[in-house]
C-alpha cells in the first residue's frame, strides 16, 4: 500500500513514517509540491501511483497568520485543499484529509461527528473551507484531530480549556489505523483541561486562563470519540 503525503516537513508526518512502517510512505514538503499548482499534483500523483493521498500539509501556526494574512490562509488551505481533491478525483485516488477540532464551536464539549459545526478561530475556518471541498469527494476521509507536540512546548497550560488532546505519536498510530475508513471520524484521547495534558508531560508547568493567552482557543471542544473507538476495534490489514 503506497500513501503519497503532503507536510512532510511537520512534526506529525515524522511521527507516521515511524509507525506506519507497512505501508510505502512517500512525503513531500512544500518545497517538493506546491498545493496551488494543480498539474504539480497530477504530476506526482501520476509519477507515485498512490494508493492513498494524505492531506496533513497546512498553514497552522501561529494562529495571528491567518488573522493578519487571510489570503495566504486561503490559498494554502482552501484552494490548496481544493487541488488535492480534484486531482485525486481525476485518478480516482482515496484521500485522507488532516483537519481539526477546531471546527466545532468549543462550548459544551463531547462533539459528535454529526453535531453542528461553527469554527472557533479564522485557523478553523479555513481547515473548514478545506472540508467542504472534502466532502464532495466520496472516496475520502476527513479526520478531525485534537493534536499537539509529542512534547509540550509551552511553559504554562491554561485550566479552563478542556480538549481532546493527544500527541503527534499517539494520533500517527492512531490514523495509520483508519485510512481504509470513509466520511468523517473525530480522533483525539480523554477529555481534559489543556493543564491536565500538559502535566503527563512535564510536572513543571505553570497554570493560567484562556484570557491570559493571546489565541482565541474553545472553553470545551471536547470530541465524542466513540466512532474511533469502534473503528479501532475492528481495523484491519488495508
Amino acid at each position: 500500500m503506497k500513501i503519497l503525503a503532503t507536510g512532510g516537513n511537520g512534526g506529525f508526518m515524522k511521527s507516521f513514517k515511524k509507525v506506519a512502517t507497512e505501508f510505502d510512505v512517500i512525503c513531500l514538503g512544500k518545497d517538493e509540491l506546491n498545493v496551488l499548482n494543480f498539474n504539480q499534483i497530477l504530476e506526482q500523483i501520476k509519477i507515485h501511483k498512490p494508493d492513498i493521498f494524505l492531506h496533513s500539509g497546512a498553514l497552522t501556526k501561529p494562529m495571528q497568520l491567518h488573522v493578519e494574512n487571510p489570503i495566504l490562509s486561503i490559498d494554502t488551505n482552501i484552494i490548496g485543499t481544493a487541488n488535492v481533491v480534484k486531482a485525486c478525483i481525476e485518478n480516482n485516488t482515496k484521500l485522507v484529509y488532516m483537519s481539526t477540532d477546531y471546527v466545532y464551536p468549543g462550548i459544551t464539549g463531547n462533539y459528535s461527528e454529526e453535531d453542528a459545526l461553527l469554527p472557533i478561530n479564522e485557523y478553523a475556518w479555513s481547515k473548514l473551507g478545506g472540508e467542504c471541498a472534502v466532502n464532495l469527494y466520496k472516496n475520502s476521509l476527513i479526520i478531525r484531530v485534537a493534536m499537539t507536540e509529542n512534547d509540550f512546548k509551552h511553559k504554562k497550560a491554561p485550566i479552563d480549556s478542556i480538549k481532546s488532546l493527544i500527541s503527534q505519536n499517539e494520533a500517527a498510530d492512531i490514523i495509520s489505523r483508519l485510512l481504509d475508513r470513509f466520511g468523517i471520524i473525530n480522533v483525539g484521547g480523554e477529555a481534559r483541561t489543556i493543564y491536565e495534558y500538559a502535566l503527563t508531560k512535564s510536572t513543571e508547568i505553570e497554570k493560567c486562563f484562556l484570557k491570559d493567552l493571546d489565541t482565541k482557543m474553545a472553553k470545551n471542544s471536547s470530541m465524542n470519540i466513540n466512532k474511533m473507538t469502534l473503528n479501532l476495534k475492528h481495523d484491519r490489514i488495508i
